[in-house]
């Protein structure tokens, strides 16, 4: 079977069989000219037709083959798993859509997630274990990095942030909250007595987690919501959150920071909570990945996972 291309032709290929060879073969032709208007000049094509013909196939196979961005274009995920088989998949389109669409239920490849540290390393690694096991046909990449990625550039699916995200570049689907609470070790505490009122912890020694306070913090009563600006001075500033609970183990001072953190440490007595019906405000948790109508199998599997297990576990955390 030839793949039948137009030279110099603005008409798109309709849906038959024949025809998605030669978008196939645009693809290909894309990835090694580097560029479109390269692809263009080497089929004697319009690079308006070169990209329809682009969009048409990612439009057929229902997932993004190559994002493009300021950067350039890189090839996703799926981009690549196409263009390594795409000689074969000229040969015989059945191979290439059922590699593709994933001919079973579940959906198989490599999914790359940025995660913030600390969250990666613990919080996060059992909603991730329940992924893996529901889909075993699946491999993860799981990054850690504080910061948002360059999803094109770094070649990521998705990312977990924690915080308020701005980037309208985005789409950022709300997994829950992340509840915080103020701390100290016990040896910070004069005569053993808690700060039951805010008023009281700005006399104290703070430690700072810059990514979200550095000299002041605003806490909320539980029960009746009045808030409370607590000003400081903060003699040691992190943006590590182990960084800042080591701190507080070793009495460095007071912090504020999401209670998952100090659970065991409540519990053991290594620190206390202060001023105990007073919160600093939730800090929501997102699941963000590039604005785009086309999502891979695996990442709305992934999304699927996530905002049924954290939300479930920050429930769990808030009791």
């Amino acid at each position: 079977m030839t793949t039948p291309l137009s030279r110099g032709s603005e008409t798109l290929p309709d849906k038959g069989g024949a025809d998605r060879l030669t978008l196939i073969d645009t693809f290909v032709r894309i990835v090694n000219a580097g560029s479109l208007s390269a692809a263009a000049e080497q089929l004697g094509a319009t690079q308006p037709t070169v990209s329809r013909r682009l969009q048409a196939l990612e439009r057929a196979v229902g997932v993004r083959l190559i994002q493009r961005s300021t950067h350039g274009m890189q090839l996703t995920e799926d981009g690549r798993r196409c263009y390594d088989r795409a000689e074969e998949l000229i040969a015989s389109w059945q191979a290439f859509d059922s590699e593709v669409r994933g001919a079973g239920q579940q959906p198989v490849g490599t999914l790359r997630v940025v995660v913030p540290h600390a969250f990666g390393q613990q919080r996060f690694v059992p909603p991730l274990a329940t992924y893996m096991e529901r889909y075993p046909g699946m491999r993860v990449e799981w990054l850690l990095n504080d910061h948002m990625p360059d999803f094109v550039a770094d070649g990521v699916d998705c990312a977990i942030r924690v915080g308020e995200v701005a980037d309208e570049s985005v789409v950022a689907i709300r997994l829950g909250d992340v509840p915080r609470i103020v701390v100290a070790a016990p040896a910070l505490l004069a005569d053993g007595a808690v700060p039951e009122h805010p008023g009281e912890l700005a006399r104290l020694p703070w430690l700072a987690l810059r990514t979200f306070y550095r000299d002041e913090i605003a806490l909320s009563h539980t029960a009746t919501g009045e808030t409370i600006r607590v000003p400081f001075q903060a003699r040691m500033a992190t943006d590590s959150l182990y960084a800042l609970r080591t701190a507080a183990l070793l009495g460095l001072g007071i912090c504020a920071a999401s209670t998952w953190i100090f659970e065991d440490d409540l519990r053991a007595g290594r620190l206390r909570q202060l001023a105990p019906q007073w919160q600093a405000s939730a800090l929501p948790l997102s699941l963000v990945y590039p604005a785009s109508r086309l999502q891979p199998r695996r990442l709305r599997a992934f999304i699927d996972t996530m905002r049924e297990e954290l939300g479930l576990s920050l429930e769990a955390g808030r009791q």
